[in-house]
């Protein structure tokens, strides 16, 4: 008889739930602030995405010959890295009331976090490896200021992205540097926030853009993005059910894992900023 899922152990065939990224991890900041362009399986395969660098146009006399443009047809690869997460639980813990939602919640959290930290911090890979890959603080060719004592310095990036022909999509601040921000006062000695903190606390907007606030981003440091400057590969994520891996122990085995990558199209169309704290 020929071996099948049907006829072998649950560990043989352990249970797998698929969940698209957006419904299992919305908060990602992967997927609030790039182009997601498609999809891979493995460390080594990359999504190339290709894009065409725009030639000038000009004016030409009635009846002239119009030269031929040759915009410059360019790609940029994405690398992708898998975040994962094992726990083991005793059965009898996991047959509790709400065990299995508060540990899915739990594990989903974690991935959230760790993926957020990659995608902002993570170290760019030593040649010949490729994942996983840079984070957006470590890219090469983006643009970088100071913000100190007013948001000159930010209006000066936004205006330095658009030069490259860029729109800012978002701000993404680390806590830190959200809370001097916020310091910021409208004069000299006056107790108003420059951005509304106070007894009705402020938006999360600067320059009109919305401000997203992480913990993975570096103290005192923000990031002006344009979303369709990085493109990105974005896997589901895969939860996994076994009783069968740690049946020495009586216990169940969940298992997550989410598979992601980003680059910049246009580095230059994406700011890194120091805050220095206005207290």
């Amino acid at each position: 008889m020929a071996l099948s899922t049907t006829t072998s152990a649950r560990g043989w065939a352990p249970d797998l739930s698929a969940i698209p990224a957006i419904d299992a991890v919305p908060d990602a900041l992967i997927l609030q602030t790039s182009t997601v362009a498609g999809d891979v399986e493995g460390d080594a395969p990359a999504v190339t995405v290709a894009y065409v660098d725009d030639a000038p146009a000009g004016f030409v006399a009635e009846g002239a010959a119009i030269n031929e443009a040759e915009p410059p047809l360019s790609e940029s690869r994405v690398f992708t890295g898998k975040v994962a997460q094992l726990l083991r639980v005793s059965r009898e813990q996991f047959t509790q009331d709400n065990a299995a939602r508060l540990l899915s919640t739990s594990v989903t959290r974690a991935v959230t976090n760790a993926a957020n930290a990659a995608y902002i911090a993570q170290t760019a890979p030593v040649s010949p490896k490729v994942t996983p890959p840079a984070g957006l603080v470590n890219l090469d060719g983006v643009l970088t200021g100071t913000i100190t004592g007013s948001l000159d310095g930010l209006i000066d990036l936004a205006a330095a992205i658009a030069d490259n022909h860029g729109n800012p999509s978002h701000v993404v601040l680390s806590p830190t540097a959200w809370a001097s921000l916020r310091k910021l006062k409208t004069w000299t000695d006056s107790a108003v926030s420059l951005v509304g903190a106070g007894t009705d606390d402020a938006k999360p907007f600067l320059l009109g853009l919305p401000v997203l606030v992480s913990a993975a981003v570096p103290t005192g440091t923000g990031l002006l993005i344009d979303k369709t400057a990085i493109v990105s590969a974005v896997g589901q994520v895969l939860v996994a059910q076994s009783a069968d891996a740690y049946f020495e122990y009586d216990s169940v085995a969940l298992r997550c894992t989410w598979r992601f990558g980003a680059n910049a199209v246009h580095p230059e169309r994406l700011a890194v900023f120091t805050v220095e704290d206005a207290a």
